[in-house]
């Protein structure tokens, strides 16, 4: 499902300079706030086994327990979480583990799925299903896309690296190899 191009209009109403979406403030930094946010809420009730008010969770032993702030460092700059916790610290969520300092985005966690052999919407499905959080495929693919880029000109650039090393490699055998025979 694409998101509602009326949610965007709505979004940027406030929109007057570039700082207002990519800003210390801006907009992206709240929607990236609210989302790991509720996607942190999401994978509670999965492990305490019942959702929020739900009888079931009477008398288990293990409740919600309010929240805990946490700060993350990322592409962002500094960004203030409030985590949901229990009451026998057991919970370790998935998106934003316990201990976790830095955040490097959905982009590396789609990348690292990709590059474990899923495909888009097997991606697609597992965002998801794990964070209630729905993508495209054609996000998933961009994101994709972008990062072979950047790995075909890594790859070249180290290609030619190693090309210079084993061009070097083959002058100092060949330089070895005389010396040791003059010294027969």
């Amino acid at each position: 499902m694409a998101i509602d191009k009326k949610l965007i209009d709505q979004l940027l109403t406030d929109y007057k300079k570039p700082e207002d979406i990519i800003g210390e403030n801006g907009l992206l930094k709240e929607l990236t706030k609210a989302i790991l946010e509720r996607a942190l809420e999401a994978e509670l009730p999965d492990h305490l086994g019942y959702e929020k008010h739900d009888p079931a969770g009477h008398h288990r032993g293990n409740t919600r327990n309010g929240k805990s702030p946490k700060t993350l460092k990322g592409e962002f700059g500094e960004l203030e979480l409030e985590t949901p916790r229990d009451r026998k610290a057991t919970f370790d969520p998935k998106i934003v583990a316990k201990g976790q300092t830095h955040w490097t985005g959905f982009d590396d966690k789609i990348i690292s799925m990709y590059a474990r052999g899923m495909t888009t919407r097997e991606i697609q499905g597992h965002l998801e299903e794990m964070y209630n959080i729905e993508v495209t495929p054609t996000l998933i693919s961009n994101v994709t896309e972008a990062v072979i880029e950047e790995v075909k000109l890594a790859r070249a650039a180290a290609g030619r690296a190693l090309s210079h090393l084993s061009s070097n490699h083959g002058a100092v055998s060949r330089l070895q190899a005389a010396d040791s025979f003059r010294r027969q």
